[in-house]
């Protein structure tokens, strides 16, 4: 399977889009091509990002280019619309399983987090837990596929590719 939901190319780009919007909680880089997101995260760095693209839609070179929609859905959430990176495409490929938590992943609202092991049910398989923390451990879109708004059971914070101080702001944002 190649799609978070959106459609799957009919070829891997050669080159992604990268820029890198300033936020309150740091640089936050995303790499693209025609408004879909393949990788973003807290980071000044779209070469980090783009290995973490699964091999089959990673691209050779990355070109600075301006994010439109895209930046401005990055800069709505910051701003408190914390709605507006649902609404932007999103490329990722794995298994049946990945796609279906990050499908899953992408319908939790803003608000309380949920728990790993109601992440598995959504996705469809109750007994998955462990591949639903390894659906965001895996997860390269930051923000746009809001693995943020995973925690523990016991409501730990668990892990988070770009810090816990970061997962920690986000989820009291959208408290």
């Amino acid at each position: 399977m190649t799609t978070t939901d959106a459609p799957a190319p009919t070829t891997t780009p050669d080159t992604l889009g990268c820029t890198t919007v300033a936020t309150d909680d740091g640089p936050f880089t995303v790499l693209f091509d025609d408004g879909v997101v393949y990788a973003s995260g807290w980071v000044n760095d779209g070469e980090y990002l783009r290995a973490l693209i699964h091999p089959t839609l990673r691209p050779e070179t990355l070109e600075e280019r301006p994010g439109g929609d895209i930046v401005e859905a990055v800069r709505a959430y910051y701003e408190g619309d914390l709605d507006a990176p649902s609404r932007i495409a999103v490329r990722q490929h794995s298994g049946p399983f990945l796609q279906s938590a990050w499908a899953a992943l992408r319908a939790v609202p803003a608000g309380p987090p949920v728990t790993y092991s109601e992440l598995a049910e959504r996705a469809g398989n109750a007994a998955a837990v462990r591949a639903a923390a390894a659906c965001c451990a895996q997860n390269a879109a930051a923000l746009f596929v809001p693995c943020h708004r995973v925690v523990r059971s016991n409501g730990g914070l668990g892990g988070f590719r770009y810090g816990l101080d970061i997962k920690e702001a986000l989820i009291d944002r959208e408290k």
